[in-house]
């Protein structure tokens, strides 16, 4: 099993950064993707980007150029850099761990933009 534990997450200034992060323990697979999703109250969970473990990555074009993911493989984790926040990213973020044997969700963590 794996479990995965988010931090970061804070009130903002429209205009600000943040950079979120997620651990991962337990039985990992090398080989296996990470991803950070959002869902904001009265909406669907939305994919924002996604890194696999040789580093390619992929994201959402509402984010693109704003936000980026990376990874310490050494660590077991991932991270989102979030530049240019805006008060429509507000949401409750999650980060997300799927190998061949298994797809495991974080807790999440709030991120709240003020204008």
């Amino acid at each position: 099993q794996v479990q995965l534990v988010e931090s970061g997450g804070a009130l903002v200034q429209a205009g600000g950064s943040l950079r979120l992060s997620c651990a991962a323990s337990g039985s990992i697979l090398r080989l296996n993707t990470m991803g950070w999703y959002r869902q904001a109250p009265g909406k669907q969970r939305e994919l924002l980007a996604t890194i696999t473990s040789g580093g390619t990555t992929n994201y959402a074009e509402s984010v693109k150029g704003r936000f980026t993911i990376s990874r310490d493989n050494a660590k077991n984790t991932v991270y989102l850099q979030m530049n240019s926040l805006k008060p429509e990213d507000t949401a409750a973020y999650y980060c997300n761990l799927a190998s061949a044997i298994g797809r495991y969700w974080g807790q999440g963590t709030q991120v709240t933009v003020s204008s």
